[in-house]
């Protein structure tokens, strides 16, 4: 049984919602200025997706240590610690003068991030459970998802205005704001602080029994995946619609707004119905609607001429499927590990940063950013479904076998 909650439920899920956002908001803010950094630096394209990679690879990698650090250490103090990382990195690469500058920088900005994801769930699984979880969980999880659609349409007119380093003094802004939202409203909500989960045994037996319980893995798998696919598409949807479709700059930011609004959509629909239905009962719709959505984004891209609507109809379809399949997710991949909730939040955030990574990789080893969406999204999203299928039978096995 919980204790009683250090913090409401509503100042939970808006702190951590400002939490979580700083991850995709850092990885998408600068989206919209990717063709004009490869002409400041004097580099190429691919050297600019890599700052990309590198920003993927420190987020996803560093979950797996703050997560247990806060676990370890508590919530507070680990979020302050990896918050003056964050800025620090942020202030490197607005005045990077090199490619090879920025590729550090936005490395240690992804660990800086990194604390978001691993500090907002958990702050949830402290103090919450049941449906009140789902509520939280349906507010980071539209965070989570809505940075990188709405970011870009920020980042575009903040290139049009000012210029692109303009748009990682944003990114310090937007750290600024939230450290000062941790030191003044936010509780030390961990009771089981332990500092023995950081021993390397313990570490790795805390992990091990994540990745091999496939209560944890079930959900994890499919929101992994499934936010990945956004995180991928992010890496390939500016030069599709930039350079294939031929809009500018300020139109791509604009026109990723039928992500934001489609995600947004969905986790409105998805808080009315969480006051009348189970979280765990939208789980079929949600995931039929994935389905589809694959399907249509291969058929809409391969049957059709290209277009901004066949491009982005599917996406925004996906994502607000999407919305509805987070809440019991990411509740019941917490719900049998309170005194890890802190490594099982960096394990979902990691499964779905690796994901983007993965996914991200895969598009740019294919060359054409086109053919990149038309097989790496659509692939994603049916993965994800078909090992959430695969594994909830072992799950229901296991239950029979217990009774």
């Amino acid at each position: 049984m919980n204790r009683t909650p250090l913090m409401s439920e509503r100042r939970t899920a808006m702190l951590g919602g400002a939490l979580v956002a700083i991850g995709p908001i850092s990885m998408a803010l600068y989206t919209p200025a990717m063709p004009v950094l490869a002409a400041a630096f004097d580099t190429s394209q691919a050297m600019i997706k890599l700052t990309l990679t590198a920003y993927f690879t420190g987020f996803a990698l560093s979950q797996l240590l703050c997560g247990p650090l806060t676990d370890a250490f508590g919530r507070k103090p680990i979020a302050l610690l990896f918050l003056t990382l964050y800025l620090a990195s942020t202030l490197l690469a607005t005045y990077a003068p090199t490619i090879e500058w920025m590729l550090a920088a936005r490395a240690l900005q992804g660990v800086g991030a990194s604390v978001g994801i691993a500090v907002s769930r958990a702050l949830a699984r402290d103090q919450f459970v049941g449906q009140a979880s789902a509520r939280i969980m349906n507010t980071t999880g539209m965070m989570l998802a809505i940075g990188p659609a709405l970011a870009p349409t920020i980042g575009g007119v903040t290139l049009e205005l000012f210029g692109w380093r303009e748009i990682f003094v944003a990114m310090i802004i937007y750290g600024l704001a939230l450290m000062l939202g941790v030191i003044v409203f936010m509780r030390e909500t961990n009771p089981y602080i332990d500092r023995s989960n950081l021993h390397p045994y313990r570490l790795f037996r805390n992990y091990l029994t994540l990745i091999t319980d496939t209560r944890f893995l079930q959900p994890s798998l499919l929101t992994g995946i499934g936010t990945g696919t956004i995180y991928t598409m992010a890496t390939i949807l500016p030069f599709v619609l930039i350079d294939k479709v031929g809009l500018t700059p300020v139109e791509f930011g604009f026109g990723m707004m039928v992500q934001s609004c489609s995600f947004i959509a969905g986790t409105i629909v998805t808080a009315r119905l969480l006051r009348r239905v189970e979280a765990h009962r939208l789980l079929p719709y949600g995931i039929v609607g994935i389905v589809v959505a694959a399907v249509s984004m291969v058929v809409l891209l391969t049957m059709f001429p290209l277009h901004f609507l066949t491009v982005m109809g599917p996406v925004g379809l996906f994502v607000f499927f999407l919305a509805t399949v987070m809440p019991s997710a990411f509740t019941s991949a917490l719900h049998d590990f309170p005194k890890i909730a802190g490594a099982a939040s960096a394990m979902m955030g990691f499964l779905q940063f690796g994901a983007g990574l993965a996914g991200s990789l895969v598009a740019a080893a294919l060359g054409d950013p086109l053919l990149g969406v038309v097989i790496v999204p659509p692939g994603m999203m049916l993965l994800a479904v078909g090992l959430y299928q695969v594994l909830g039978m072992r799950n229901r096995r296991r239950a029979v076998a217990a009774e």
